[in-house]
């Protein structure tokens, strides 16, 4: 998730995986596998995804109609360009990576690995503005980055979906290093490959063309500078309007199918402004645009045939720590519930391609 600058312009989008590897396109009748996710956070660094309460939380989950889940686990970033980890063996994965995946498959529900590198203490302010201007730690970045997601996805080969960045912008620029990650990765893993583009940068990613997937982080602005009393549904459907044609565009171009990698809103009056901020404002209002926001998204959702899904932000094991972005809330689950509690679909069959 990301702090940022409110854009000019406004456009929007959802997610999905396809069936087949490397659709040659995007076809609203093609049939692409429908992504319902919720992303499973934690408090710590991790060890909460092993636990039985993030058993229970499966179970509660796949109530709700939720088919898929995203942990992420952590690598921490230095400002020399170090990227340090936790040792995997695997032969003999944690069973804070190993018990989520064998927990969910036994529900019949699927698991996204999305490596997040904890910025905190680095000098960064957040993932997206990691970069480096000396070229030795430019090279060392990449030379440790890149064992670690090597590690993370031998360690996870039983998962279903694997993300080979998270919210690395100012990287991105250096496709060929991103390829050689890519195609390592894919000798180990054999499941759906995506990266996860921050809201305002998935158009200027240059190696989806290697990728099963386009991944974004769905923070978009949907609304400007009007006051949160006068938001309204059909105000907040116009604000996805050119979001959802600019990935649209996106998803012709690459050939692949979007999904989104985190969605979510907090409980602010802003929430739909500034989707990205943590909750502040009044809780009556907040509450009431936070739910209409979410509303809205599974709306967007549902109208383009280029977005197959999304993986919501967040949910903690057994609610074992009070947040922020917390879809665990009970009137959340309703509105999850409604959405996704029905059968999934295959995104792109129904007739009349966008409504």
């Amino acid at each position: 998730m990301r702090r940022r600058t409110l854009l000019a312009s406004l456009a929007a989008l959802p997610l999905a995986f396809p069936r087949r590897a490397h659709a040659a396109s995007v076809d609203p009748n093609g049939g692409h596998e429908a992504v319902r996710g919720v992303t499973v956070s934690c408090p710590t660094w991790g060890w909460e995804w092993g636990s039985d309460e993030m058993v229970a939380t499966l179970d509660v989950l796949s109530g709700l109609g939720v088919e898929w889940i995203s942990i992420h686990p952590y690598a921490r970033i230095h400002g020399d360009g170090r990227v340090t980890y936790r040792s995997l063996d695997p032969g003999a994965p944690p069973e804070w990576l190993a018990r989520p995946v064998r927990e969910a498959h036994a529900r019949g529900m699927k698991v996204m690995i999305k490596p997040h590198l904890a910025y905190w203490g680095s000098g960064f302010s957040w993932r997206g503005a990691i970069a480096f201007d000396d070229p030795a730690a430019h090279a060392t970045f990449f030379s440790d980055y890149a064992a670690w997601i090597l590690a993370l996805a031998l360690a996870s080969a039983g998962a279903d979906a694997f993300v080979v960045g998270t919210e690395l912008d100012r990287l991105t620029g250096d496709g060929p290093r991103w390829r050689q990650i890519v195609a390592q990765v894919r000798a180990v893993f054999p499941g759906r490959l995506t990266y996860a583009a921050n809201w305002d940068a998935f158009e200027q990613v240059s190696f989806w063309d290697v990728l099963d997937t386009v991944g974004v982080q769905a923070y978009f602005p949907i609304v400007a500078d009007l006051p949160a009393v006068q938001i309204t549904a059909s105000v907040l459907d116009e604000g996805w309007t050119p979001w959802l044609a600019r990935l649209r565009a996106v998803a012709e171009r690459t050939g692949k199918p979007v999904v989104f990698t985190e969605l979510g809103y907090d409980c602010s009056p802003e929430a739909a402004r500034t989707p990205w901020d943590p909750s502040s404002g009044d809780r009556v209002l907040g509450e009431r645009v936070q739910e209409l926001a979410l509303d809205a998204a599974f709306r967007a959702m549902e109208r383009e045939p280029a977005v197959v899904g999304a993986f919501l932000w967040k949910w903690f094991p057994g609610e074992m720590a009070h947040g922020d972005f917390r879809m665990s809330e009970p009137r959340l689950q309703e509105r999850i519930r409604d959405a996704w509690g029905s059968p999934s679909p295959v995104v792109g069959s129904r007739a009349g391609g966008n409504e």
